[in-house]
């Protein structure tokens, strides 16, 4: 299976936070979702990709190119959508549209009219006077009108009002029917991730934690209810962490066969939200 993104023993250090030893593929034709705590590294390893920072070592390849070589061809190539304002405040969207449409040989003004249309944007008014959420459907009409094969999102739902984010998602679906598109799509809102992922990357601590089919999350980890007897030293190894309380303990497993072979019917086992991964995974290395 191709990738589009290829990240090998990437190292990037800043003052109190370092994304360690990191590598991480990105496969073509499918939706990447991006989880984890804030400071957990998404936006670091976004910028990284667009080579918006440097990688103080290993290697970035997007398309199969670096971009020491291929800067250019790459750009050309991706759309990105983020969670900062990324236009002129004082300008409107037609003088920003008018800036960035050059940069693009495959710009495509129909579409442009379309999704300003669709997104009911002021093309005369100043980005000053835009609402986050006008902001950010700016952002991605822009992002759209060069036709991507490769779409990259940081943040792109977080502030927004549920009927945008739905309709965003709906948007997203559709590009993916036309099989050629790539989406990687960073956020902590996981809810949105359950109804477009493809793949999901769990990012902790500046580490890749994993990249797992969503079918394999489900097939692996699991969410177990039990009373305190039933934990002792062994037991207690077969859990990421675990919440005890009185009444018993709750608790997250990356084994959940073993575990349902363990407990039997003694426990509670139920399927885990990508939020309980994160909470667990984080509450484990306190």
């Amino acid at each position: 299976m191709e990738n589009v993104i290829e990240l090998r023993n990437v190292e990037k250090t800043f003052k109190g936070f370092q994304l360690q030893n990191f590598s991480l593929d990105v496969k073509k034709g499918y939706v990447t979702g991006m989880i984890g705590p804030n400071g957990a590294g998404k936006s670091t390893t976004i910028k990284l990709i667009m080579n918006l920072i440097k990688a103080d070592r290993g290697t970035i390849k997007v398309f199969g190119m670096d971009y020491e070589k291929n800067a250019k061809n790459i750009k050309e190539k991706i759309g990105f959508v983020c969670d900062e304002n990324v236009f002129y405040e004082d300008s409107t969207l037609k003088a920003m549209k008018n800036i960035i449409r050059p940069a693009y040989t495959q710009w495509d003004e129909s579409q442009f009219n379309y999704y300003v249309e669709l997104f009911e944007l002021p093309l005369k008014k100043k980005v000053k006077t835009f609402s986050k959420g006008m902001k950010m459907k700016a952002s991605l009409a822009m992002a759209l009108s060069h036709h991507p094969e490769l779409l990259i999102m940081d943040e792109p739902t977080s502030g927004l009002d549920p009927v945008f984010r739905r309709e965003l998602l709906e948007i997203l679906r559709e590009l993916m029917l036309t099989g050629d598109k790539t989406i990687l799509f960073s956020t902590h809102i996981t809810t949105d991730l359950d109804r477009i992922a493809d793949y999901i990357t769990f990012i902790h601590g500046g580490r890749h934690i994993f990249t797992k089919e969503m079918y394999q999350i489900e097939e692996q980890y699991a969410i177990v209810k039990g009373s305190l007897d039933l934990l002792d030293a062994d037991t207690e190894k077969e859990f990421i962490s675990i919440r005890k309380t009185e009444s018993g303990f709750e608790a997250l497993t990356e084994h959940k066969e073993r575990v349902m072979n363990i407990f039997g019917e003694e426990a509670i086992i139920e399927k885990p939200t990508l939020e309980d991964i994160m909470y667990y995974t984080n509450k484990g290395e306190v």
